[in-house]
């Protein structure tokens, strides 16, 4: 599968010594802004029930305007084929899998249909325990089924430099995770952007608005069929 290789490899360094911290130590957070932009609590009472992205800077949309962020691509898509969904974007820069499950209970406040999980990278790049992010992730996922929320888990890739067992247990734990809580699942959020210099940033790491729309088209694929499911204009 195609992915984050070279660009992973070139950044992390690059970060590393900007910010004076060991390569495996840094994040995704590496290569952005000391203090990373916050997603906006959702209001207290909602119109329309929730559409909630869970992740890290690849979510929050780090160096492109909000409304070019996926989960406002997303609300445009929802918006111009009448599907009455409000979509939150709860994505952190720099948060990990652990990071994630802490905001789990403010991300399914009010009336939550689905959540869309990205987390994991900021795990990869750390080279933290694969146990750690699975058993993270399947606490995020298990937490929101529990709930009744309909969950898409969506998968991310380790850098190399950990070594290919690291990088094959890391892939597999997202599948696992998906399965274990019969989640809707994509192998990679970053599929078909991730390598693609003119589809990334300057960092190599974040996409651009014309990544970010690849990313979309993605996770619409997986969300439509359920949306198609449900009512249109609630």
């Amino acid at each position: 599968m195609p992915w984050i290789l070279r660009s992973l490899l070139v950044a992390l360094p690059v970060a590393a010594i900007a910010c004076g911290q060991p390569e495996a130590t840094r994040s995704l957070a590496a290569v952005e802004s000391a203090a990373p932009e916050r997603a906006a609590a959702p209001s207290a009472v909602a119109a329309r029930p929730r559409i909630v992205f869970l992740g890290d800077s690849l979510t929050a949309g780090l160096g492109l305007p909000r409304e070019q962020s996926v989960p406002s691509l997303i609300q445009a898509r929802l918006d111009a084929e009448g599907y009455g969904y409000e979509v939150v974007n709860a994505g952190v820069s720099g948060d990990t899998s652990a990071g994630g499950l802490r905001r789990l209970d403010w991300a399914l406040e009010g009336d939550v249909d689905v959540l869309v999980v990205e987390l994991g990278a900021n795990d990869g790049l750390r080279g933290l325990p694969v146990t750690q992010m699975k058993r993270n992730l399947s606490e995020i996922v298990g937490g929101a089924v529990a709930r009744g929320v309909i969950v898409i888990l969506t998968g991310m890739e380790a850098p190399p430099n950990y070594g290919p067992q690291y990088t094959s247990e890391f892939r597999r734990a997202f599948r696992e995770v998906a399965d274990e809580h019969d989640a809707l699942f994509v192998p990679f959020f970053l599929e078909g952007v991730a390598g693609v210099a003119a589809l990334n940033g300057g960092d190599g790491i974040h996409p651009n608005a014309e990544g970010a729309r690849v990313i979309e088209r993605t996770i619409w694929r997986a969300l439509e069929p359920v949306l198609a499911r449900g009512a249109r204009d609630r």
